[in-house]
């Protein structure tokens, strides 16, 4: 951003800090605080951290004469939050915090990426609460404000845990590490990843009958393994196969020599289809026993829009491009780079290349997104 464009949208979040209901985590004074600055011209981001607040009313006086960019605090509770090194702070526990980030799931337009992480947010919070035995009234969901959602897990029971403990679980929500035979054993009556791994295997061997011969036998014989012979073999007994996936665990299907190439590539048609059933959180960020993560109500340096708290049950109705929109749809004239379409405020707006006026709240996610500057 230019300095006039800077000048802009620093404003326009001096104004809504101004007037806003900020909320902050518990337990405040055990956290670490972290903050960006607006700064134009700046290649990069510049995190300002080590702080501490001993209040609620000193922290937000902090952001509203500071009018920082991005505002974050640590999952992390420590006994020196405010210590200059990590080790000097004295790690106490952490909360347990799912990141759903639209920008490691799927490319495409925004509107379609936030619409894709939202299913896979929907996935998540259906194995926390029905798989793993969560109470809802131990989670709390954030929009970011940018690309995704934050799932934060309060329950005493996980603060203690370390990186393993932690890296574990999210094997789980993400399908890694999974043991077919394991899986297998079993039927489609029980639930969780016996499930959706016979399910997976399934799809694929009706995605087989769906193309001509040929196209499956060329595939399958891109298998490790797998030749002409063993993939037309295979081809015939594709129904029987979906069969026994159907019923009861059969010992044998493991032992075929195409099953065994199929459930164990790591790209591909099988994979692909065992990967949807799986909720892509990630895995980094459940890991951190130390990681910062932005402050629910603040605003997103990177789209003006705000970071949004909300009830799970809300979830599915909530649009993001409205409801977490704060900014108004006063005309503001923008010079942007290239032509783009840009919903928000319940309304897509033709945006082409050059001076054009678009509505405040779209002036600002444009600028923070370095797509335009102020005119």
């Amino acid at each position: 951003m230019n300095p006039a464009t800077t000048a802009f949208v620093r404003q326009r979040f001096l104004d809504y800090y101004q007037k806003a209901m900020l909320v902050s985590p518990s337990s405040l004074e055990q956290r670490e605080w972290g903050f960006v600055l607006f700064n134009p011209g700046a290649t990069e981001m510049r995190m300002h951290r080590h702080i501490a607040f001993l209040d609620h009313p000193m922290l937000f006086d902090y952001i509203r004469n500071l009018v920082p960019s991005h505002v974050y605090y640590s999952s992390a509770y420590y006994e020196k939050p405010d210590a200059p090194t990590m080790a000097e702070k004295i790690w106490c526990g952490a909360d347990l915090i799912f990141d759903l980030d639209a920008d490691h799931i799927v490319k495409g337009a925004y509107d379609q990426m936030l619409s894709r992480v939202k299913t896979e947010t929907e996935k998540l919070l259906a194995m926390l609460n029905d798989e793993l035995g969560i109470d809802p009234k131990q989670i709390e969901l954030v929009f970011s404000g940018g690309r995704g959602y934050h799932v934060h897990v309060k329950d005493l029971a996980f603060r203690g845990w370390g990186s393993a403990e932690r890296r574990e679980l999210v094997d789980y929500i993400c399908g890694i590490g999974l043991d077919p035979a394991i899986l297998l054993n079993g039927s489609l009556s029980m639930s969780g990843w016996p499930v959706r791994f016979r399910v997976a295997l399934i799809e694929y061997l009706e995605w087989l009958g769906s193309v001509k011969e040929e196209e499956a036998i060329a595939y399958l014989t891109t298998l490790e393994g797998v030749g002409k012979e063993s993939a037309y073999g295979f081809l015939k007994k594709r129904a029987e196969m979906i069969s026994t996936l159907r019923g009861e665990f059969d010992s044998t299907l493991l032992k075929d020599r195409v099953i065994k190439a199929i459930i164990h590539e790591t790209e591909g048609e099988f994979r692909k289809r065992l990967n949807d059933k799986a909720a892509l959180a990630d895995e980094p960020v459940t890991t951190d026993i130390k990681r910062l993560i932005r402050m629910p109500t603040s605003l997103h340096g990177g789209s003006g829009m705000r970071v949004q708290p909300l009830e799970v049950r809300d979830l599915t109705d909530f649009d993001p491009l409205v409801d977490a929109v704060v900014f108004s749809d006063r005309d503001v004239r923008v010079d942007v780079r290239f032509p783009l379409t840009m919903p928000m405020l319940g309304s897509t707006y033709q945006i082409q290349k050059g001076i054009s006026k678009v509505p405040e709240a779209v002036a600002v996610f444009l600028c923070s997104r370095g797509i335009a500057e102020i005119a």
